[in-house]
C-alpha cells in the first residue's frame, strides 16, 4: 500500500525546497502557507515545530528535511 506523504511548505525555503526534491518521486501532497493553511492551524498541527517543512508520512509525524532524510534511509515508503 502507498503511503500518503504531506509536506507543510512555506514560500522562500530552502529546506521545503529541498525536503519536495527529496520526496517527489512518492507524489508528496504539498500544502502551501497562506494557501493551504495558516500559521494558526499550522500550530495547531504541529505545536512544538520551530521551522519548515513539517512532514508527515501515513500520519505519521516525521519532522522536517532531516528527519525525513533519515526516515528514508530507515524505511521503505512504497
Amino acid at each position: 500500500m502507498k503511503k500518503v506523504i504531506e509536506i507543510y511548505s512555506k514560500e522562500n525555503c530552502v529546506y521545503c525546497t529541498k525536503a519536495k526534491a527529496l520526496l517527489k518521486e512518492h507524489d508528496p501532497m504539498v500544502l502551501m502557507l497562506d494557501r493551504d493553511f495558516n500559521r494558526e492551524e499550522f500550530f495547531k498541527i504541529f505545536p512544538d515545530a520551530k521551522s519548515f517543512p513539517q512532514i508527515i508520512i501515513s500520519g505519521k509525524h516525521i519532522g522536517g528535511y532531516n528527519e525525513a532524510e533519515k526516515y528514508l534511509l530507515d524505511n521503505s515508503i512504497n
